[in-house]
């Protein structure tokens, strides 16, 4: 017995409307291909700036704010992407450079190689939940040939987390100054580490990256310890001090209004004087707890009054105010000094040390320099440049430098560069797809090419012909050559050899972020949209074009 389809219709006749005039659907194949044709957009917008000869981008805001970036998140986050589709794209590269900080250009162009792989089974007659479940099994196994690829180093192997972080930055502005920035971000890493229940933790908040226009890349310093954006007080105080003892005051330097509004007269111009003195004494005895404490620098969180400032200034105590927040932690980790929060409780045990406390000027700007701490939990890296936006793009390089460097301290697993860990993916994939049957093995097969499509992208980039490179490559991965990628200078060589190595579990975060996200447009086949009216057709009594119903613009 067949089923008879009985439109929703009113008792006249009237079909239902169910959505709003204003809103559109697009569905079935016509829905599906508009996605994939979004997030093949956005794959090509990125794909040129992949590897170490790829091309920047310059972006300009609507405020004509310029940024110059080849960092695949913050291109993407940059752009006003306005397609549902391509802003899933942009949110998987978001949520690989929060998790591991790199790989977030390859995240993207290998999710558009997957759904362009996709759009190709799809004209084939494969269902999407067919496709979508030979890559997850494919996506499994690739991650399982990474990881038998891998070759694990120390934990606390100083030369591996140098060569990590020198890899990530090979790719970047920084990319000429990369060997002496890549010591500084493994010192960083290691200062900052901390064991703990037999796992290691790092804390990136303990890191600071300052900036300050000026010299250049090659200028960059690291700091055992923290430098502050701040001036000291008094003109009179001390500009350098040796073997400092520091105390961090999280309390005024002064004397405190009452909670409750209040008012005193005073007659008697004796008991006035009596009433200031009195007020002196009380700040003579916040700075004599310091003296007494034995601390040579203070910094207070809040306001020092000007008289506390001049007896300060007499005892040859160095002292900074209105120091912010969120430096306070860092600054105590950096000199292990403990924050205080009453001048009762403050100790000489409280107290923190470094080698030297200086003021410096750094072309217009002054900067206080607390150096060489004993154990400093807390460094900083200070970044310098010709301009705003060199110095801009060296943060953002260093960023992803000290996440990559803190995933092998994390997980000490490294795989070979250069595309190598994909094409040995690739090609085991492909092997593995032989011994499946049914149409999953056709997506298995499909997901393998896919994955090939990184070393073939960084070849193209590097001036190589891909068919020619894409040949040569199988052939070393097919005779066990899996450490075998692509060089900067456009040569197929041994990349573990080469020591261009990345973190197993940057590569792991990309196959899985760029599977998922293609798996999730490819089950889309309803795509509905609200419109608001336009406010000057609904006046003139216009109807909406089909132009206006139009999908979204990329």
């Amino acid at each position: 017995m067949s089923a008879t389809i009985v439109p929703a219709v009113t008792t006249d006749g009237r079909p239902v409307q169910i959505l709003r005039e204003d809103s559109t659907q697009s569905k079935g194949s016509a829905a599906r291909r508009n996605n994939i044709q979004a997030g093949l957009m956005i794959a090509a917008i990125v794909r040129s700036s992949l590897g170490p000869r790829g091309m920047d981008k310059m972006l300009v805001s609507r405020e004509s704010v310029i940024t110059i970036t080849n960092d695949g998140a913050t291109m993407l986050k940059e752009m006003n992407v306005q397609h549902p589709a391509a802003k899933m794209l942009i949110e998987v590269s978001k949520a690989t450079d929060t998790t591991v900080g790199d790989g977030t250009t390859s995240a993207v162009v290998l999710a558009g190689a997957l759904l362009e792989k996709a759009d190709e089974l799809l004209k084939m007659g494969l269902h999407p939940v067919v496709i979508v479940s030979g890559f997850s099994r494919a996506a499994k196994k690739a991650a399982e040939a990474m990881e038998e690829a891998a070759f694990t180093v120390p934990r606390h192997d100083r030369a591996a987390l140098v060569e990590v972080a020198r890899t990530s930055m090979q790719t970047k502005v920084v990319a000429g100054h990369a060997a002496a920035l890549a010591e500084m971000v493994a010192d960083a890493v290691l200062h900052v580490a901390q064991e703990k229940d037999g796992k290691y933790l790092v804390d990136m908040k303990s890191i600071k990256v300052e900036k300050k226009q000026g010299g250049a890349i090659s200028d960059t310093t690291f700091i055992r310890g923290i430098v502050l954006d701040q001036k000291i007080v008094h003109p009179n105080m001390p500009r350098r001090i040796e073997k400092a003892r520091i105390a961090i005051l999280n309390v005024a330097f002064k004397i405190e209004s009452t909670k409750f509004n209040s008012m005193i007269t005073i007659r008697d111009a004796t008991k006035l004087t009596k009433f200031l003195d009195e007020e002196v004494k009380m700040l003579r005895d916040m700075v004599e707890k310091v003296k007494a404490s034995g601390a040579t620098m203070v910094i207070c969180q809040k306001e020092i009054d000007d008289v506390a400032q001049n007896l300060l200034a007499r005892a040859g105590i160095l002292a900074v105010q209105k120091a912010y927040e969120y430096e306070m932690p860092k600054i105590s980790k950096a000199t292990g000094a403990r924050i205080v929060d009453n001048f009762v409780d403050l100790r000489e045990e409280d107290l923190g040390y470094a080698d030297v406390v200086e003021e410096k000027k750094l072309d217009n700007d002054r900067l206080l320099f607390i150096e060489g701490c004993k154990d400093p939990k807390a460094v900083t890296i200070l970044i310098r440049g010709g301009n705003k936006r060199v110095i801009e793009e060296g943060e953002r390089s260093i960023h992803d430098a000290l996440m990559v460097a803190k995933d092998v301290l994390m997980e000490p697993s490294l795989v070979a560069g250069g595309g190598a860990a994909e094409a040995e993916a690739s090609y085991q994939v492909e092997k593995w797809s032989r011994g499946l049957s049914g149409r999953e093995q056709m997506a298995a097969e499909k997901f393998a090419e896919a994955l090939e499509q990184i070393p073939i992208a960084l070849a193209e980039n590097a001036g190589m012909d891909r068919i020619d490179t894409a040949a040569e490559l199988r052939a070393k991965h097919a005779d066990g050559g899996k450490y075998y990628g692509i060089t900067s200078g456009g040569k197929i060589r041994d990349m573990q050899k080469e020591q261009v190595v990345e973190p197993l579990a940057v590569k792991r975060q990309v196959i899985f972020a760029a599977t998922e996200a293609a798996s999730m447009i490819l089950r889309v086949d309803n795509i509905v949209m609200m419109r608001p009216t336009d406010p000057h057709a609904a006046k003139a009594g216009m109807e909406r074009t089909p132009e206006m119903n139009a999908p979204p613009p990329i």
